[in-house]
């Protein structure tokens, strides 16, 4: 059986420096970008993981998105992840936390591109090393 692993996420963008960017503070990969280039590409530091890559287009997004990322806060909690990337020029979309501590947080990037905050695995009650 032959594997096809996934190379890169490809996103769209007005703007793929600036969006780069968001997700370089997101996600804590590594660019790789040229000033002058339509498409750029940032990586994971862990091998094979798949690569974030955002080309520049001219069309506006519509719509819901059919594909989107899910963040795992590898430390802390979902809440200061959420405040974190406020910070940073995401939005929220939809609050999908309950009472009890559980759900997600819906975000969109400065783009409008949704992503969904999971609880952290230290939340979970998982081992986060």
């Amino acid at each position: 059986m032959i594997l096809n692993p996934v190379r890169h996420i490809t996103i769209d963008a007005h703007d793929p420096h600036a969006l780069a960017r968001f997700w370089l503070a997101v996600t804590g990969y590594l660019p790789d970008e040229e000033p002058d280039d339509d498409e750029v590409l940032i990586t994971a530091p862990q091998p094979g993981a798949p690569g974030l890559l955002f080309i520049r287009v001219g069309d506006v997004k519509a719509g819901k998105n059919r594909v989107h990322l899910d963040i795992q806060p590898p430390e802390g909690t979902r809440d200061e992840t959420v405040q974190r990337l406020l910070a940073l020029g995401a939005t929220v979309y939809e609050d999908h936390r309950t009472p009890e501590g559980l759900g997600w947080v819906t975000m969109r990037d400065p783009e409008g591109n949704e992503f969904c905050v999971e609880r952290s695995a230290g939340e979970r009650g998982l081992p986060t090393s």
